[in-house]
Formats: structure tokens, sequence, C-alpha cells
């Protein structure tokens, strides 16, 4: 990527396969390139070297980290709008599953934060996607909330699974959701470790979530490590 006409690291050597169907999170600092990364993947971002692989003929939806409504159209005309094909016992699924029914004929301005995210994940879903990406879709969220959305999320690509990428700086959030955990470092982002997480629900206990996370903290702990030794050596 460039800046100002000048070349600007901001991934180095990312590379990784996600199978069809699966849920891929990438967990790392602020500001090491997470966003940079969607984007390109998403075909937003087309300054960069390198090469992405999606499924040919698949459609793509994405979440961004603010809900992005059109502010003069209804929530069921901001759904409509990107999927207009969707049925009406499609659309009206959709809203049952994010609570959503009662607020079809709002304004966005007339939804709190969390509707507000809750139309840009139905929007998501209303499409047919066969990518899904997620950037921070629950960031500034309260943790209950939070916990909620996730909850309807995971029902949602349980229903019907789509290969889905997800960027979060909440590790918790990421074992909670994903397939496979990606652990990114500092800007320029390379993938430090890539972690199996297990589906079934006793594979999730909170004894297998505080190893996870343990090991994704010695992970980034040695790379700031590295990191500093390299910027020491280079003094």
């Amino acid at each position: 990527m460039r800046d100002s006409g000048d070349r600007l690291e901001v991934l180095r050597d990312i590379a990784f396969t996600l199978p069809r169907g699966q849920v891929g999170a990438f967990v790392g600092p602020s500001g090491c390139g997470k966003t940079t990364m969607l984007r390109i993947i998403a075909g937003l971002d087309r300054d960069y070297e390198g090469m992405v692989v999606r499924e040919a003929g698949g459609a793509t939806a994405m979440v961004f980290q603010e809900p992005r409504l059109l502010p003069w159209r209804t929530v069921e005309d901001n759904v409509r709008l990107i999927a207009p094909e969707v049925t009406e016992s499609g659309l009206a699924t959709l809203f049952d599953t994010l609570e959503l029914g009662p607020h079809r004929s709002h304004y966005p301005g007339q939804l709190s934060l969390g509707l507000a995210r809750r139309v840009a994940l139905a929007r998501a879903f209303a499409v047919e996607s066969s990518l899904l990406i997620l950037d921070e879709p629950f960031v500034s969220l309260d943790d209950a909330l939070a916990a909620r959305l996730r909850g309807e999320l995971a029902n949602l690509i349980a229903r019907r699974p789509v290969t889905t990428l997800l960027v979060t700086h909440d590790v918790e959030e990421a074992i909670g959701l994903a397939d496979r955990l990606f652990l990114l470092s500092a800007c320029p982002a390379q993938i430090l470790a890539e972690m199996p997480i297990e589906r079934r629900e006793e594979a999730r206990s909170a004894d297998r979530i505080a190893s996870i996370k343990a090991d994704v903290a010695r992970l980034a702990q040695a790379a700031r490590e590295q990191a500093d030794s390299t910027a020491g050596e280079r003094q």
C-alpha cells in the first residue's frame, strides 16, 4: 500500500486457507492492519501486492465496525436494498431471529446502537453470500449485549453455514464463534499462530477457554519481545 506516494507496509506475508463453511477469527492489537486485510479480501482496497483467491461466482457480504445504515430508509428498506430478491418469509424469519420484527418500519435514527448492529447483521445474512466478513461487529457494545448478539450470530451461522472471516480484539469472542483462530502481530501484521477451535460444547469449557487465552497471551508476549529485540539491534 502507499501513503502520500511512499510505500507503507501494513501486512507482511499474510497467507492462510479457510475451508468452505468455517469461521476464521483474527485477533491482534489495535492498528495492526486487521481492517485493511478485510478490505483487501472484500475487494474494497485494490492497492496492494499479492493475491486473494475466493470462491468463484460467490457473493460477499460485509458487516463494518459502524452499521452504515441509510438514515432516510426504514429498517426493512435498508435490508431489501441490499437483498432485493429476499422473500417475505425469509425476511420474517431473519427479523424474528434477530428480534427486529417490531422495528421493520423504524428509521435508523430511532434505533439504539445494538438494534442498528442487528440490522447490519440482517442485511448481511439476507444476501445469499458465500463469504461473510465481520469487522469487529460488536465493538463499543456493553458486555451483556455483545454476548447476546454473538449468540444470535452463532445461531445464524449454524442455520446457514457460510465461510466467515471475523476480526476482533476479544479472544473470548473469537473462541466462542470460530473454527480457527489466527493470532496477528503488531503492524506490519503477520500471522503468529493458527489454532483450531473445536465446536463441541465441552471443548469450549471454562478451562479450555482459559488455556487458549493463555496460549494467545504467551505468543503475543513472545512476539513483542522479538520485535523489541529486533528494534534494539537496528539502533
